[in-house]
This record gives C-alpha cells, structure tokens and sequence, in this order.
C-alpha cells in the first residue's frame, strides 16, 4: 500500500479485471482491490451455499440439490459472440490458455405464444415457421453464399463488396465458426472463470492484487482530482483510478433497474429441442412492453451444475417494482422449477468528466444476454484512460484449440 501506482483499479468485476489486465500488458503499474473475499463483484459466480446466503439468509439448501460446489452461478449470465469482441480481447491478451469454451445449442426467440428456433444452418432456415416461403429462399441463399465466400475468388463475391457491407458479415462469421447452432460460446465452470483469467493475467505483467479490503476511500486533492485510495488506514497513491459505481456513489447517477429471476430446474427449457444451453429472446412487442425479455440457460454440460441440473435466468429491464409478476412471460416456459429466486438491481452510469477527476467507472450490466455491450463500454475506457485505441485485428483461429472441447 506504501506504493505508488499508475492506476488502482477497484472491484473485481469482469470489466474492472479487463481493464486491468489490459493496462498492465502496456507496462502500466496497477494496484488492484476488491472489498470482497472473492472475485467478480457484481459479476461474481456463486456456488450453491453462497447462492442460499444471498438470497435465502441463513438457511441451508436442500441435499436434494446436489453437492454446493458443483454449482457455478452466474449472477451477470451472458453468452459470448463467438467471433464477437470480447473474443478477440482474449486473443490478443492470449488469457484463452486460462479457458475452456463451449459452443451454445441455440438461440430461440418467442413469437406468437411460442419458442421457435433462430435458424442458424440453410437447411435449418427452409424448415423454420418464422419465416414466409420467399424469405426462407432468401435467408437459405445467404447462409450458402457466407458458406461458399473465399476472399481470393472474386466469382464468389456475387458482385458485394463485404469491406461496405454491414454486420451480416460478423453475425454470419460467428455462427459458422463454431458447429454449434448458434453464433455463442461460453466458458466451461461459467463467467466466473473470466475475472480470474484477466487477474491472472495481471499478475503475470506484475499487477498487485489485494482482496477483503475494507472501505477503499477514493483520496482526491483540493482540484478534485484523485490522489490515492486509502483502506485499513493506509493509503496507496495514484494517478488514475478505475472502478465499478459502488467505490464512487456520489460520481454516478441511476438510469434504470434490472429485474431477475434465477431457477434451478431438472430438465431443460421445454420446446428447445433439449438444448443444455439456450438463448431465448422474447421481444417487447410480442409481450406489450417497452424493453425485451431475456431466458438464458445452462447445464451440467458447462459445469455449472450437478449432472442433471440446469440453471436458467430470466431478466428484463425492469417496469415495475414486482419481478414476480413482471418476469412471468419468461418463467412460464420454463416449466416446473426446484427452486427459484427473485431480485431487481439498479443500474447506474457515470456522471463525471474523467479529464478532469481522472476517475474511470464503469456502467453496470444491463439485461441482455450477449457481451457486445459490455465489452464496448470497456473498450471506450481504455481508450479514456490510455488516449489509444486497442488493436483487435487478430487471428480468430488462435482461439480454436481452448475453444474445442
């Protein structure tokens, strides 16, 4: 603590634990701490005794559940884009040594009282019922032509010139990266492995890592500008800091609430074909309201569960203050649950000007069930705090050996 530091990052929340990996491959000298005894903060997963705790204070869960530490909760669950950005963060920060990733079943969307498969193949669009006869035609052209593009032969490209056309390339690349039927992947033992693989990684470029620090006080001068955090009477000093609203309250406002049910069930998502990870998005016009509704759910096929148990999640930008009532559009398709758990968390952003307090805080995690946000909410720290842009321009296939399980 005696030290001085280039930047002290607070909270171990997969942005915080981004940032901070990133920042100290570029040399930096980082102090990172947590008032938690574990990692992830807000994004932390959670075995099963911690989930009971949480949620249930001091009873004990169930034996019928199973053994507490097969569980690996996700309380932020998110789906990876498998050619998407945060992939490409940890390509080029090479923290994939420290992960093993899954391909995702499916994703499905809820129309018209029903689940219906997203196709993710030709042969899968001509049979889909989302689609009219002409729009399968065209949707089974397009997945053949991605099939069939090769960048040298020009007799491939149909005439398009992809460097102008828009992200039907990505979303196109994601889903034939991986033989899956979706265009996600996701760590096997959960997003709690993620955190950890970036403080890992810090540790290796010589980032100091300090959990269980009570308080961490922000020190700011007579200009407002941060000087150093102090916690158990000592203070580190500093130049910048970097963390998630809870370490800066007075420097964030509230812009909305998240509601959330979490389940743990014994079968999986009915109507999913028995997927073991699934994604079914519920759009606000199909349910009269202003925001989506997200189910995302998981298995004992990516660890985060006893054999034969799966944990599904429904979330929603919160309306109202009743998640139970609110949340049902989506608990109703998941059939009989063992148990289920329910809470709104409040979502904040920053209201500070960070040339002017050199304070960089993060946003809290919305509902949606991909990364894409997050990561661009990262990414534009970055380059606050380093006044560059990060270089993601790298070779996908570096990934593929943690990627195939």
């Amino acid at each position: 603590m005696d030290e001085e530091y280039d930047v002290i990052v607070l909270g171990t929340g997969l942005k915080e634990c981004i940032l901070s990996g990133l920042l100290s491959v570029d040399g930096l000298k980082v102090l990172h701490m947590d008032r938690n005894d574990y990692y992830g903060g807000e994004s932390a997963s959670l075995n099963l005794i911690q989930l009971w705790k949480r949620f249930r204070g001091a009873d004990a869960p169930p034996a019928s559940l199973g053994s507490s530490r097969d569980y690996n909760v996700d309380m932020i669950p998110k789906f990876m884009m498998a050619n998407g950005v945060l992939v490409r963060v940890l390509i080029h920060t090479d923290v994939t040594k420290y992960l093993s990733f899954k391909a995702v079943d499916g994703g499905f969307v809820y129309n018209k009282q029903k689940v219906h498969k997203v196709p993710a193949t030709d042969m899968e669009a001509l049979k889909s019922p989302l689609m009219g006869i002409f729009e399968k035609r065209r949707a089974r052209k397009f997945f053949i032509y991605v099939q069939d593009y090769n960048e040298s032969d020009p007799k491939t490209h149909e005439g398009l010139d992809l460097t102008r056309v828009t992200t039907k390339e990505l979303y196109a690349e994601s889903l034939a990266r991986f033989q899956g039927g979706s265009p996600y992947i996701y760590p096997l033992y959960g997003l709690g492995e993620l955190p950890q693989a970036f403080a890992r990684l810090s540790a290796v470029y010589g980032g100091t890592y300090m959990l269980n620090k009570p308080e961490c006080k922000v020190e700011f001068d007579g200009e407002g500008k941060v000087v150093g955090v102090t916690s158990e009477g000592e203070t580190a000093k500093c130049k910048k800091v970097v963390c998630d609203p809870s370490y800066l309250p007075g420097k964030v406002r509230k812009v909305g609430k998240v509601a959330r049910a979490i389940a743990i069930m014994s079968h999986p998502i009915p109507n999913t074909n028995d997927s073991h990870s699934v994604q079914v998005i519920l759009p606000q016009k199909q349910l009269g309201r202003k925001s989506d509704m997200y189910l995302f759910c998981c298995s004992y096929s990516h660890n985060v569960a006893p054999k034969g148990k799966f944990i599904a999640f429904v979330s929603t930008e919160a309306e109202t203050d009743n998640p139970q009532v609110e949340l049902k559009p989506g608990i109703d398709l998941l059939g009989p649950v063992d148990e289920i758990f329910f809470e709104n968390y409040d979502r904040y952003e920053p209201v500070n000007e960070p040339s002017l307090d050199n304070c960089f805080i993060s946003a809290s995690y919305d509902a949606t069930t991909h990364f894409e946000s997050t990561v661009t909410d990262v990414l534009n720290m970055y380059t606050m705090i380093t006044g560059k842009n990060l270089d993601l321009s790298v070779d996908l296939s570096a990934a593929s050996a943690a990627e195939e399980y």
